[in-house]
């Protein structure tokens, strides 16, 4: 009897382990396998209150190397963003993610009471807690998180969020749909304004870059298809801007940090375009959207690359906005040894 209480016991907490892991997807076709977190409010990997829920891409294998993985080793509730522990990355409970995530500015923020409700686009409708300004590391209490379905298929997975309107008139309804083209990822959005008040935010796509696992340094080169300026530059012993690229000039180590605004971008799509490439690993990637920037910048450090491109959004009432990003895999010639 005893042996079999055991037994029972021990395929009870089999059981509850597993119903805890992160609920997750995968997509592939001839030449790309996508590894998904789903958006779960139980048990999902990601319940921050800063980026996207859906589709959060956590492994990406084209020609055997892997783009996306966690760029830090650690997570700690009590972290605001990200901090150093000897040789640990520990992230926050909003930082923690991986991969391609879009982040947007919250709606509705500056005319919430303490206490109402304010959005976040792909998260949902938040309890705004006092006066202080606004602070996406923050961690705050969902008061709505919507309603989300999933519709699944081979080479595809499409994320729906319904918001009904808040008290304040914000709702929307969002849908996300990843799918791989030969060797492309693509990422679609399609966001309605189902509320009676205009939705009036931005959008960036965090992008971050974990390429094998590979340290920041020399190995990589960033272009754009535009001369860059910048108005901050990236520290001169570290990095420099050469005409349409940003190059490394050492390996990033310890608590280096790169980062840049990426500036002198136009007012069409046609600059909204990053091309990233490793010529010791011998593969790059090219990232295209369909919208004019409106601001780019870079954050970089030894774990990982993030071209941030964001763009505006302003919708009325009953209408819908769409934008597309492509992510193309391609082998570049290695770097002699």
């Amino acid at each position: 009897m005893m042996k079999e209480i055991l037994a029972l016991t021990s395929i009870g907490l089999s059981a509850a382990l597993l119903a805890a892991q992160p609920p997750t997807a995968e997509i592939a076709n001839d030449q790309l396998h996508v590894r998904i977190y789903l958006p779960d409010a139980k048990n999902g990997y990601y319940r921050g209150t800063r980026f996207d829920w859906s589709g959060v891409v956590y492994s990406l294998v084209f020609n055997g190397h892997d783009y996306y993985g966690p760029w830090f080793n650690k997570t700690d509730p009590n972290v605001r963003d990200f901090i150093y522990d000897g040789p640990d990355i520990v992230a926050g409970p909003c930082s923690a993610i991986t991969g391609p995530v879009d982040e947007f500015r919250p709606v509705g923020w500056d005319d919430a009471a303490p206490g109402a409700a304010f959005v976040k686009i792909g998260v949902g409708a938040l309890r705004k807690p006092d006066d202080a300004k606004y602070d996406n590391y923050r961690l705050y209490e969902i008061a709505d998180g919507g309603k989300w379905t999933i519709d699944r298929k081979r080479d595809s997975i499409a994320f729906t969020q319904e918001l009904p309107a808040t008290a304040s008139g914000y709702g929307y309804s969002y849908r996300k749909t990843i799918r791989l083209d030969k060797s492309e990822m693509v990422l679609e959005h399609a966001l309605k304004n189902t509320g009676k008040r205009a939705i009036q935010t931005t959008v960036y796509n965090h992008n971050f870059l974990v390429l094998d696992r590979q340290p920041t340094g020399p190995d990589f080169t960033i272009a754009v298809p535009f001369p860059i300026r910048s108005s901050r530059p990236p520290a001169k012993e570290l990095a420099e801007i050469r005409g349409n690229r940003i190059v490394y000039l050492k390996t990033l180590t310890g608590r280096d940090v790169v980062t840049t605004p990426v500036e002198g971008f136009g007012d069409s799509a046609k600059d909204h375009e990053i091309r990233i490439e490793n010529t010791k690993l011998g593969v790059g990637m090219l990232i295209r959207a369909d919208r004019p920037l409106v601001r780019e910048s870079l954050w970089s450090i030894r774990t990982v690359i993030a071209m941030e491109p964001f763009i505006a959004i302003d919708i009325a009432p009953g209408a819908e906005f769409t934008w597309t990003a492509s992510y193309h895999h391609y082998a570049v010639p290695s770097k002699p040894r």
